[in-house]
């Protein structure tokens, strides 16, 4: 006979839960009684289970990347650099405009109006992010080794462009802007990284 029901609970989907709040709510908006309720566990479980709130935000966070990494897959396996950046870029126009998904990018909206005492939030966030534009350097000093890309580009600085307009396009889509601007932004973008590619058709 035990002498209560077993802590059970799909981590994952609690986890998602508590994505969803800090990606609406950023870090410091986010209340300890908004993500135990989305999550369906009381505050002494969630101390339990990640300790503190931060902690929560980097299991969430491990969530995410881990989703995003999948789709990172697919969008450095594009034939060309100009095709990586159009994957990637149109991409995050459709899914950040998605009414199915908070607006914006978790790894943006995040670390909003962090204030003292989650100093290592913005920190944790840029690491993250951080991962993303490594990804797309190493694809795109591949493209430049198979000729791809022009001799005089520069893959690193290509990466940085390109993560700078993805995270750009986040603030735009969390301050309300629409699909069609996001797109705008991308196609420009894209043209951009044509630009530097030795194949124009």
């Amino acid at each position: 006979m035990g002498m209560g029901r077993p802590r059970e609970f799909d981590a994952e989907m609690a986890l998602d839960q508590a994505m969803e709040v800090f990606w609406r709510h950023g870090y410091e908006g986010a209340t300890i009684a908004q993500l135990t309720e989305a999550m369906g566990i009381n505050p002494p479980s969630l101390y339990a289970c990640f300790g503190n709130k931060e902690g929560l935000l980097k299991a969430a966070l491990d969530r995410y990347t881990k989703l995003r990494n999948i789709w990172m897959e697919e969008v450095v396996a594009a034939p060309t650099a100009r095709a990586v950046a159009e994957r990637m870029l149109m991409g995050i126009a459709d899914k950040q405009t998605d009414p199915a998904n908070p607006p914006g990018c978790l790894l943006v909206q995040g670390g909003i109006a962090c204030g003292s005492g989650s100093e290592n939030v913005p920190f944790e966030l840029a690491t993250r992010r951080a991962q993303n534009e490594d990804q797309l350097r190493d694809r795109f000093i591949r493209a430049k080794a198979e000729g791809d890309l022009k001799p005089t580009s520069d893959p690193a600085a290509l990466a940085r462009y390109v993560s700078a307009v993805s995270v750009g396009m986040g603030v735009m889509a969390s301050s309300g802007a629409d699909r069609e601007a996001l797109r705008q932004v991308a196609s420009v973008a894209v043209q951009a990284v044509e630009a530097q590619s030795t194949d124009k058709t």
